[in-house]
């Protein structure tokens, strides 16, 4: 993959770089059962890079309900939290990171609160390599809008146009294009498809 054309590299987490939706899932999953919510997982997956909070507040917007959207964020959180084990590095992303770590800026950006996506990163010892990571915790508007990417480039001192992201989820290559950055989808762990901004 030539990626010459850019200066910055910017990732997003989970489903990206680490493969910890499954994990997201299943705290979803428990939450829904706690609180009598039907589970579809193609619908929780497709809000991949959602903060957690944001996801609650769909929840009742799908199922016309009106749940307290804190406690279910909260819920859903702790049950995160209990997973032990969660998720490996996805070695496709993972590489292009190691293969140019060095002469890339590079940066995370997450829909995950800061105080989750410190520990993931640290534990698969990718935080370490990142000259930025922008979380839900550092901007008003996320996904699919573009601030967390346009933080992200901000904060690597990279023009938008000048970076590329790799992405798992429609609302966040929404988000990228949004950006102006060109967006490389990453499906079941493989490297799928450049789309242009």
């Amino acid at each position: 993959m030539n990626l010459d054309a850019y200066k910055g590299i910017i990732f997003d987490m989970d489903g990206t770089l680490v493969d910890s939706m499954p994990a997201h899932l299943k705290a979803w999953e428990q939450t829904c059962a706690i609180h009598e919510i039907p589970f579809d997982e193609t619908w929780f997956y497709s809000l991949g890079g959602m903060p957690t909070v944001k996801t609650a507040q769909e929840i009742n917007r799908r199922f016309k309900q009106n749940f307290d959207v804190n406690r279910l964020a909260e819920t859903k959180c702790k049950f995160f939290d209990e997973i032990e084990f969660k998720g490996e590095i996805i070695e496709s992303s993972y590489n292009v990171l190691l293969a140019h770590k060095v002469d890339k800026k590079i940066a995370v950006g997450t829909g995950c609160r800061r105080f989750n996506a410190e520990p993931l990163l640290t534990d698969t010892g990718i935080l370490p390599m990142l000259d930025a990571l922008v979380t839900a915790d550092d901007v008003v508007n996320h996904k699919p809008n573009p601030d967390t990417f346009l933080e992200a480039a901000k904060r690597i001192g990279i023009e938008p146009k000048d970076c590329i992201v790799f992405e798992d989820t429609e609302l966040g290559k929404t988000a990228a294009l949004a950006a102006g950055m060109d967006c490389i989808m990453v499906i079941d762990g493989e490297l799928e498809g450049l789309y242009k901004a």
